[in-house]
């Protein structure tokens, strides 16, 4: 089907804060609610198009929705062309930088933007990029948080059943190395060795803490460990790359695409996971795969299963998918998940639609 050519009209954008089930808890942060933007972007032939950020904290959304409502005003009655957006609106907000919350405006701009294409040329999003509907190989992301070995242990088999999962994410980072180890061990005696696990620092630790922990997992059978340092010390990612036999994981705050660029020239990685929420949504996504195929690196996602979902089935070295339920409350249908797949719904778009009842009893006004 030919797609229709649409006219921008304007962006509703609203906040919402969901309760986790699991709170994160990691050496960082501890995170009990969950705040989205909620993204509907509207066009004169009446495809609206839908996305949704999480932006970690709640105070942060008070800076995002003026960015984001601007977009409405400053596009209105142009033509609705992804790409062209997401140039315009990086464009934009030049003066002030293009990363940080800059990137993240544009990126929920852009995710919208796509999903209103897809929906207008009636075809799932993930068909319109050239691809096809089919299943994408998920983790359990959604608890082993830092808690005492019995509590990981415990959980980890309801989290290896909740989709029949084959690979599950801990987070490391305890006061003493012996009870990260513990925490490993006792997994590992939960849910068996074909289980993988990949194990998280959540950027917990000095570049001398990382030095020192770091080998002791190395013969531990970890599918990679992500960001044991500060995402910006890429020259220290690098260092850890070129010495531990584990591979090395960054990229859920590479900025663009440029930003994964100079990651793997400096070899600070063997693994990518870009975040679509930072590294440009989907047409930020496009670019940087197609860096990271390039260079015949595995490309995984960080957070948004759903539009996730899409991208890594066009996606050469796609590798793993994140999973986590936390926007499911407020969506009308959550992608299944089947034998540690997620399966993209044969359906116009991403197929993101709100469930308005949820969406009323959780919002905030902002």
């Amino acid at each position: 089907m030919q797609a229709r050519p649409l006219t921008f009209r304007g962006i509703t954008a609203r906040a919402v804060v969901l309760k986790l089930k699991r709170p994160i808890v990691a050496r960082i942060m501890t995170i009990a609610e969950w705040p989205l933007i909620l993204i509907d972007l509207d066009t004169d032939e009446g495809v609206t198009g839908r996305s949704y950020i999480g932006p970690y904290n709640v105070a942060s959304i008070k800076y995002l929705l003026p960015i984001i409502r601007d977009f409405g005003h400053l596009f209105s009655g142009q033509p609705m062309a992804p790409s062209d957006l997401y140039a315009k609106a990086r464009k934009s907000l030049h003066l002030v930088g293009y990363s940080g919350m800059s990137m993240v405006a544009v990126s929920a701009l852009d995710m919208a933007a796509w999903d209103a294409a897809a929906k207008a040329a009636g075809m799932p999003l993930c068909v319109l990029l050239g691809g096809s509907v089919g299943p994408v190989r998920a983790y359990n992301s959604n608890g082993l948080w830092l808690a005492e070995p019995e509590k990981v242990a415990a959980e980890a088999p309801e989290l290896r059943d909740a989709g029949g999962f084959r690979g599950l994410k801990l987070r490391l980072g305890r006061a003493h190395p012996r009870d990260d180890l513990a925490a490993i061990e006792a997994i590992r005696k939960s849910v068996g060795e074909d289980i993988a696990l990949m194990a998280d620092f959540n950027q917990g630790l000095d570049m001398a803490e990382a030095l020192a922990r770091c080998p002791s997992l190395d013969d531990l059978g970890l599918a990679w460990i992500e960001e044991p340092i500060l995402y910006e010390n890429i020259a220290g990612c690098a260092k850890l790359a070129g010495q531990l036999k584990t591979p090395i994981q960054i990229g859920e705050n590479f900025y663009g695409p440029r930003d994964l660029a100079d990651a793997l020239d400096a070899k600070a990685c063997d693994f990518v996971m870009p975040d679509l929420m930072r590294i440009g949504g989907v047409t930020g996504w496009l670019r940087a795969a197609a860096i990271a195929g390039t260079a015949g690196i595995p490309v995984s996602t960080h957070l948004y299963p759903e539009f996730s979902a899409h991208v890594m089935r066009v996606t050469e070295t796609a590798h793993w998918l994140e999973w986590q339920d936390w926007a499911e409350a407020v969506l009308q249908r959550p992608f299944p998940v089947k034998d540690g797949m997620v399966s993209i719904p044969d359906l116009p778009g991403a197929g993101i639609e709100w469930d308005e009842d949820a969406v009323k009893r959780h919002a905030i006004e902002m």
